[in-house]
């Protein structure tokens, strides 16, 4: 079979049409969370969950579901000891982050041979492609570099990508978080990478949910026609 993303800023509604399409039985899918939101997380690694636990009992802030808007992120030290130990520090949370996205990757593999359609909802390499593989800032955390490295050339892409598109207006009434800004530019970034693959759908995803849900499963639908039609 084959895999589909689900891509869009937060609030474009990818988890609730994603979470719904895997319960339509006509389709046979199954739905993989490919983020790091711990909360959204459906599929990962028993020792990251167990440091999230951990990170709970210690009332610590769990991860978000994505990269940090880069105007919050601080320049990394430039040399000596502040920067090494940005170094290690980068590089341990970066390896446990690899380690999710193959074991993820993985499962999908393993769905895949079973017959299922795979969804996705959110894709890596989406996430992370402006922040770790396009060309950043020299001074970059090498972790940052080798990650954008792996899912750049290694990574497995979707079959096919549904981008769900709303104006920051309705992102930011829906989600309430960040700025208008921010939601703007997360959404123009999901634009910029219609490049990355051969399928890239847009869908208006201020629709009512239904007709959103609708217009996703039978872009679903008529991909898997044509990918099973004789060639």
């Amino acid at each position: 079979m084959f895999t589909v993303a689900l891509v869009g800023a937060d609030g474009a509604g990818k988890t609730t049409v994603g979470r719904y399409l895997a319960q339509a039985p006509q389709l046979r899918i199954k739905y993989v969370y490919l983020g790091i939101n711990p909360e959204a997380s459906n599929v990962m690694l028993p020792t990251t969950r167990l440091w999230y636990a951990l990170k709970r009992a210690r009332g610590r802030p769990l991860s978000m579901a994505g990269p940090r808007d880069p105007s919050q992120v601080k320049a990394p030290p430039q040399e000596g000891w502040k920067r090494l130990k940005a170094e290690i520090k980068s590089g341990l949370r970066m390896l446990n982050q690899v380690g999710e996205e193959w074991y993820r990757q993985g499962i999908v593999w393993y769905y895949l041979r079973r017959g299922y359609i795979v969804l996705f909802d959110r894709h890596f390499l989406f996430d992370y492609y402006f922040y770790d593989v396009a060309d950043r800032p020299q001074n970059r955390l090498w972790s940052s570099r080798i990650h954008g490295q792996m899912l750049e050339r290694f990574y497995p892409r979707p079959d096919l990508v549904i981008f769900l598109d709303a104006p920051a207006e309705v992102l930011m009434a829906r989600k309430q978080e960040g700025t208008l800004e921010t939601m703007e530019h997360r959404r123009q970034e999901y634009l910029q990478l219609r490049e990355l693959v051969p399928n890239f759908v847009t869908v208006d995803a201020t629709q009512p949910q239904e007709r959103v849900v609708q217009e996703v499963a039978d872009l679903i639908a008529n991909f898997r026609t044509a990918a099973l039609r004789p060639a």
